[in-house]
């Protein structure tokens, strides 16, 4: 008898062990329970303020927004055009807009409410406002210069880099295509900036010296709030780089530097090669995380092929730059799955900004997913909002990505709860992750 008892009883022990293993497996698909878990969560996580890693906050007409201009007639994904009507929707939450288009008539009443808020909240009033409608904490300014009406606290600058490739003749550059005949000049003119900056004259002749002028002029932006340095460089280059001695580089500068005649496309390659790895080490010296656009990009002539993000696996698993940061912008989109597994270094981070713009939630969703399945201490929120016009400004589309974002982020994680892969308490602490704190601990606590 006694013996039965034992039996039944490990029988009862195994069953239970079982039992225990089969609920801890995860599903291959959701089940019914996922629409109650998404309407569960959605309200803790638009309760939660945000970091907003990549956005170009300012006005319409402020030159000063981005380091770069649009071409002409450039084309836009579907999501992102003016007649996009969740455009509507943002105007009604951000400012009580009473109509339902937005026919010339009608946003002339959107023009006027966002003027008189401005009176209302005057300097940095304003765009504090827009923040806290959207539940955001503070979000990264990349712009060619801060304004006097963003709030520091509340913007934290990442300033542009990519000038400092471009100091010779540039004929050849801006002739290549015309993206590059409006793209190129904007190099130029911000070079000019940083030297007046720096009270430089010219470039100096000697190459030494314009090495020193990089570093007092990164360490003069760092001094004025600077919080990281910002690469667009896919829209000029390819974005692979090879490793070529400073001497080399040396060498082509001087030959250069006096202006008049135009550098060979390789000679130009070969010294921003190395311009651009001086940079990033010095991203570790000074503490400034290096940010580097890696999705697709604007014009007709931006090179999807020579700008994929694994083309700067060299640069990243590089053991030299093992103390500097880097944060994939826009996370390689449309690449999202071969960037997730840069993040796999330990100093590599991934920003979603854009993703969550030119998708619809129901396929952002699956992207926030795959990332939060793989390393989601890694990855970071952002809006890339922009001052379309004067109409549809940065307000709408900060918007758009706050609430773009929440949305994807509650359905990935209500579809791993659902399928066995989460808790829904971790699924709150992956939450805070993505929309803050995974940002935040990136910057050692500098921002918040």
């Amino acid at each position: 008898m006694t013996r039965r008892i034992i039996i039944f009883l490990s029988l009862l022990v195994v069953a239970a062990s079982f039992a225990q293993s089969a609920a801890g497996q995860a599903r291959p698909l959701p089940g019914p329970d996922v629409q109650q878990i998404y309407q569960r969560l959605l309200p803790e996580i638009e309760k939660i303020p945000a970091f907003d890693h990549h956005a170009h906050p300012g006005f319409a007409d402020d030159p000063d927004v981005d380091a770069m201009a649009a071409p002409p007639d450039a084309s836009e994904p579907l999501r992102t055009r003016d007649d996009n009507p969740e455009l509507i929707a943002a105007a009604k939450a951000l400012f009580g807009y009473p109509y339902d288009d937005l026919s010339a008539e009608h946003a002339k009443w959107l023009v006027a409410k966002k003027s008189e808020l401005k009176k209302q909240y005057p300097g940095a009033a304003y765009f504090d406002l827009i923040l806290d409608k959207i539940n955001t904490e503070s979000s990264v300014a990349n712009r060619a210069m801060m304004a006097d009406y963003l709030d520091p606290k509340r913007f934290p600058w990442v300033f542009f880099a990519d000038s400092f490739m471009w100091p010779f003749n540039n004929r050849r550059e801006t002739a290549r295509n015309p993206d590059e005949g409006v793209f190129i000049p904007l190099q130029e003119k911000m070079l000019h900036r940083w030297m007046q900056q720096e009270n430089v004259s010219q470039l100096p002749a000697k190459f030494n010296d314009y090495l020193e002028f990089i570093v007092r002029t990164l360490d003069d932006n760092t001094k004025r709030g600077g919080i990281a340095m910002k690469f667009e460089v896919a829209y000029f280059r390819p974005t692979t780089f090879s490793d070529p001695p400073r001497s080399q580089a040396e060498e082509i500068y001087e030959k250069y530097a006096s202006g008049g005649v135009v550098p060979g496309e390789g000679e130009y390659r070969i010294f921003q090669d190395y311009i651009f790895r001086y940079l990033v080490g010095l991203g570790g010296r000074f503490h400034l995380p290096v940010h580097i656009h890696t999705a697709v990009g604007i014009g007709d002539y931006f090179n999807l092929s020579q700008s994929n993000v694994m083309g700067l696996e060299s640069v990243l698993r590089d053991p030299r730059y093992h103390s500097t940061t880097f944060v994939l912008i826009h996370g390689g989109y449309p690449l999202e799955r071969e960037a997730i597994w840069l993040a796999a270094m330990k100093n590599v981070y991934i920003d979603s900004s854009f993703g969550e713009l030119a998708q619809y939630p129901a396929a952002f969703k699956d992207t926030l997913k795959m990332w939060l399945e793989t390393f989601p201490e890694k990855i970071t929120f952002g809006t890339d909002c922009f001052p379309y016009n004067e109409v549809l400004g940065a307000e709408e589309s900060y918007w758009l990505g706050a609430e773009s974002s929440r949305k994807a982020l509650t359905a990935a994680l209500a579809e791993m709860i659902s399928e066995n892969e989460i808790t829904e308490a971790r699924a709150l602490e992956l939450a805070h992750g993505y929309l803050h704190d995974n940002a935040v601990k990136l910057y050692g606590g500098k921002v918040h």
